[in-house]
């Protein structure tokens, strides 16, 4: 092994990874209590939502997937919340919306984290609501450290909220002023909005522990806490990027009548390993159908990250976004062809287009009828084609925001695994719920607006999020969680750290170090959805001969100012033959942290 970052975190009875140290911590003392690897989880999820607001919050998703030791058998939670029954096409077509904006209400969709986390505790957990939740209330009412990174999320922020957002700035801005790193920061309202849960738990524990997670749970959805988001949304507008002053469409009903739902995952063997992922209420089937194109190609000969292996790589990411792009959306409305873009015969002829220069084109596969012409268009231009608008039909805008996302892995004693990706509900794109500590979420701009489209917008359907955990298991057994921040990159990213370790065996560590590069080369998940054709950005540690080659066979290539600047990938891996897991974060961003005992 040489040198990296930070040491490989090894332990026997449990491992956990979070977004920040903290949050990590608060996993590992949970399983210290007894807790198995789905209460840790979470726990290190509202622990997370607290503490980097700025990339996730309550009020957001958290798509998850289990690996449930006692059935053998590896699941996807749906933390996915759904669109207001009020927002169809046609309102959007009345309003003059041709995209869904990224900020405001109009985007906002069920908060999902919560009821994702009753139904994972109710199923797979041992503990009650109330346990998970103490490290958070303990962190939010006690205060935790400001650092760097949500320092400056506040600078940045800081007219915003005193401006746009005051009920932000009532938190973010104690004093009226940014609170310095170092300053230990407080949240009391995020407090007093889990004690609410708690309570509601507490008067129903004589029913049992499931009995009373369900009670913390509508607390949430049914009880005092649905009824302040509903009608603080409904009453304060606020001006999303569009340049409109809205109220939201969301809707007391459809915050109480949405649930998370445990669903079978997509799968696929790549060299004995099974690769699980969430539905395409993700991105997620981006990364086997990745596998799958990569599947037939010697990648080792090539060697790391030279210009062959990172040409090939990025020809095949373009192939399997290309099909992102034309066929994914919630399976509960779309039917997703994925008999046909996991078969050999599909990825044989797909591979085929992987030419010796950087294509340039938007390229889907034809899965049978033909490639959909919606597919090779605009966004923009196809919802406005759609929607019979002329284009430039809504306000010019007033730039937009991608927010971040955050990931989490725990791995317990008894084989139990979770891979959790929680973002959305940005404090930066709409405003704290006046008396809760949160925001709503901003999920529904991932909609399109053309109806013979996948991933068109349908009242109560979910939007096809970037947020996309991965689960590796191997003859039945738990292998590997990890998962990244990223948006569009989280696919890219990942799938550079599966091959490092997989194909080019290094150990997690070094896997996570290892420079890497990401493309834009076709539509971003985001308001206003830009493409950049054959643009790659590098990592800087890439080595310049490989730069170079990529260069010379087209590729826009341009670099990372700094080392360690794509990707903050964290992972775990079971090593059942020596008794010990193996657990580790990249540098990037500098708060992620794994811990092992």
């Amino acid at each position: 092994m040489g040198f990296t970052t930070r040491p490989v975190i090894m332990g026997r009875r449990g491992v956990v990874t979070a977004g920040h140290y903290l949050s990590a911590e608060a996993g590992m003392r949970i399983m210290t209590q007894g807790g198995n690897a789905i209460d840790a989880a979470a726990a290190m999820c509202i622990c997370v939502n607290l503490l980097e607001p700025q990339s996730n919050g309550i009020g957001g998703e958290v798509p998850t997937l289990v690996y449930s030791a006692k059935e053998g058998k590896t699941y996807a939670v749906s933390g996915m919340g759904w669109s207001p029954k009020d927002l169809t096409i046609d309102w959007c077509r009345d309003n003059g919306v041709d995209m869904i904006p990224g900020d405001g209400y109009l985007p906002a969709c069920a908060p999902a984290v919560v009821g994702t986390w009753a139904e994972a505790l109710a199923r797979f957990g041992t503990m009650s609501y109330s346990q998970v939740l103490a490290p958070a209330i303990e962190l939010a009412e006690g205060g935790f450290p400001m650092y760097e990174s949500l320092h400056n999320a506040l600078v940045g922020n800081q007219e915003k909220f005193t401006e746009q957002y005051p009920t932000s700035g009532d938190v973010y801005l104690p004093g009226g002023r940014v609170p310095e790193v170092g300053e230990l920061f407080r949240n009391i309202d995020f407090a007093n909005t889990l004690k609410t849960m708690c309570a509601a738990e507490e008067s129903a524990k004589h029913m049992g522990r499931v009995a009373g997670i369900e009670a913390a749970r509508d607390a949430f959805y049914k009880g005092e806490i649905a009824e302040k988001i509903a009608k603080f949304i409904s009453t304060h507008a606020v001006t999303d990027e569009t340049g409109a002053t809205r109220t939201a469409l969301l809707s007391y009903d459809d915050i109480a009548e949405w649930r998370a739902t445990v669903e079978e995952p997509v799968s696929y063997n790549y060299k004995g390993l099974d690769v699980h992922k969430c539905p395409t209420w993700t991105q997620g089937p981006t990364f086997v159908q990745h596998l799958a194109l990569l599947d037939g190609i010697d990648l080792k000969s090539m060697g790391h990250n030279t210009g062959e292996y990172l040409h090939t790589w990025i020809e095949t990411c373009k192939l399997a976004f290309a099909d992102r792009e034309a066929y994914y959306g919630d399976p509960a409305f779309d039917d997703v062809p994925f008999d046909t873009l996991l078969s050999k015969e599909y990825n044989e002829a797909r591979r085929g287009l992987i030419g010796a220069s950087a294509s340039m084109d938007l390229r889907p596969g034809d899965v049978g009828n033909g490639i959909p012409e919606y597919a090779l268009r605009d966004i923009g231009e196809d919802n406005r084609l759609a929607l019979g608008m002329e284009a430039g039909v809504i306000g010019a805008g007033q730039g937009h925001h991608l927010g971040d996302t955050t990931h989490l892995d725990a791995v317990d004693i008894e084989g139990n695994m979770v891979a959790a990706t929680p973002s959305g509900g940005w404090i930066g794109t709409s405003p704290l719920i006046s008396g809760l500590g949160f925001p709503v979420g901003t999920r529904g701009q991932m909609f399109y607006l053309n109806p013979e489209r996948p991933n068109a917008l349908q009242p109560r359907k979910r939007p096809r999020a970037t947020l996309t955990p991965t689960m590796v298991t191997r003859n039945g057994r738990p292998w590997m969680a990890f998962g990244t921040p990223g948006g569009d990159g989280q696919e890219q990213w990942t799938v550079q750290f599966f091959l490092n370790y997989v194909e080019f065996g290094m150990n997690i560590q070094e896997a996570l170090d290892a420079p890497t590069l990401v493309t834009t080369h076709f539509p971003s998940s985001f308001y206003p959805r830009e493409s950049y054709p054959g643009r790659v950005t590098l990592d800087p540690m890439i080595p310049s001969a490989a730069a170079d080659e990529l260069r010379r066979r087209g590729h826009g290539v341009e670099m990372w100012p700094e080392p360690y600047t794509g990707g903050k990938v964290m992972g775990i891996r079971i090593d059942e033959e020596r008794g010990v897991i193996h657990g580790g974060a990249a540098p990037k961003g500098s708060i992620g942290y794994a811990i092992g005992w």
